[in-house]
């Protein structure tokens, strides 16, 4: 689906998937910390960390809005990526252990969330989840998880430093 707005994005689901993703639309809403933006993102409805607060940018692209949640229509049913997740471990344990205390069925990959209706959803686990991750707090949890995986600027440079030490070695002499 391409569609520029949420508006337009939930104009264009059936009523039943338009109900349902407007009810989470409304709870992420509800409990989201200062600072965040909605929109459409990669094709989803999205929030994230506008480019006027962290301007490196998603995968440091400066034309990608760091990502924190995502919902969508898709063909099998219905979605939430909790992008925050990932360098964010305790906030994922916490949140799967608080889901099951729901008594609602989880439905989850390392980030995704699936469900094929409303009530399938612990909408105030979401909720709850989306209010523990303010601005601040998911760019430095990004900007860690990058330096563990060896991305970024200053891994760049740590690199560009490795490599000029490895050429600057002698060469053993065959003898």
């Amino acid at each position: 689906m391409t569609t520029s707005t949420v508006d337009q994005y939930l104009a264009a689901l059936p009523a039943d998937r338009c109900a349902a993703l407007s009810a989470v639309r409304k709870v992420i809403n509800e409990n989201l910390p200062d600072g965040y933006e909605e929109g459409i993102q990669f094709g989803m409805i999205g929030w994230y960390v506008p480019l006027s607060v962290y301007p490196a940018g998603y995968g440091e692209n400066p034309k990608v809005p760091l990502p924190l949640v995502a919902l969508a229509s898709q063909k099998s049913g219905m979605v939430l990526h909790f992008l925050c997740f990932y360098g964010h471990p305790t906030l994922s344990t916490w949140f799967t252990s608080e889901y099951k205390k729901s008594g609602k069925k989880l439905d989850m990959g390392k980030g995704c969330v699936r469900f094929k209706k409303l009530d399938d959803l612990a909408l105030d686990v979401v909720g709850r989840t989306v209010a523990r991750v303010p601005v601040q707090e998911h760019m430095a949890n990004y900007q860690a998880a990058r330096a563990l995986m060896g991305k970024g600027k200053s891994s760049a440079k740590r690199g560009a430093k490795k490599s000029a030490v490895k050429k600057a070695k002698p060469r053993k002499s065959a003898k």
